[in-house]
């Protein structure tokens, strides 16, 4: 999409974003009823945990979307890829942040994109626990909506020099041998590195409180939602070699305040 879309198609596309945003707070609102209670947890195959909660906020994202768009195609974490559209794919995390949320901690959140052909439209990262939320659509801006329920336009801080740079990623343990070491040599010259966050750390470049993150071992329901959130703010969100983000992606992500500050990342990954 374009931000020259005929009106009648930009109108289509802010009632979308506007479902998009909706359908995230109720499932964040399902999220929060097993936060903080009992809940057996399984491991995965890939060693991460998965509780009840993950699989019924799930279920209520995919039933509210095969209601309003029977014909879209829609990829979660837990139920994979269900139906076939080239045009139209909604992606889905229901509970971002699954060790945060089992350890009672409340940065977890719910994360809701809708490509076209391909291509992140709309995004919204939403912190049931914060009652935060960001509703990004290309060409129309992002939005972000404090707990008292005000809302502004979110925008980067415009940091170029690392030096100057807030630093975040979620975990040093996703990075091995001489990754670790080139990410840890970025945490060491920027000006503050913090850990922690999952999908709020790119809310937080969003609206300007971070600056620089670098992430691995993602997958697209992880990072998808959260590419028109960084790019509507005026940020820069690619994978390791400076490729746009899609569903294809490796799962390696670079997102920046500036392109400054992004080149400076990359070219510290690929030394």
């Amino acid at each position: 999409m374009t931000p020259d879309l005929p009106q009648k198609d930009a109108d289509h596309w802010i009632e979308i974003r506007d479902f998009a945003a909706d359908l995230a707070q109720r499932a964040g609102h399902l999220a929060l009823d097993y936060f903080r209670q009992r809940l057996e947890i399984e491991l995965k195959d890939d060693d991460s945990p998965v509780t009840k909660a993950d699989r019924e906020v799930e279920r209520l994202l995919r039933a509210g979307i095969c209601e309003r768009f029977p014909a879209h195609a829609i990829l979660g974490e837990e139920f994979g890829q269900t139906g076939m559209n080239r045009d139209f794919t909604w992606v889905v995390d229901p509970i971002d942040g699954t060790r945060s949320f089992i350890t009672g901690w409340p940065i977890w959140g719910t994360l809701v994109a809708l490509m076209q052909n391909g291509r992140p439209e709309v995004g919204v990262i939403e912190m049931p626990a914060l009652c935060e939320r960001w509703i990004a659509l290309r060409g129309h801006g992002v939005l972000f909506q404090d707990a008292s329920g005000r809302a502004s336009r979110a925008a980067v801080s415009g940091v170029r020099g690392l030096s100057h740079a807030r630093f975040y990623t979620t975990s040093l343990l996703f990075f091995e041998g001489e990754t670790r070491q080139q990410v840890e040599t970025i945490a060491q010259a920027s000006h503050t590195a913090r850990f922690g966050g999952d999908c709020y750390i790119y809310g937080l470049l969003a609206s300007g409180h971070v600056d620089l993150i670098v992430e691995n071992k993602l997958l697209p329901y992880d990072f998808l939602a959260t590419v028109p959130v960084v790019e509507e703010a005026g940020g820069v969100i690619t994978d390791w070699s400076g490729r746009n983000i899609d569903a294809d992606s490796d799962g390696r992500v670079i997102a920046a305040s500036t392109p400054e500050l992004h080149a400076s990342a990359l070219e510290m990954l690929s030394h």
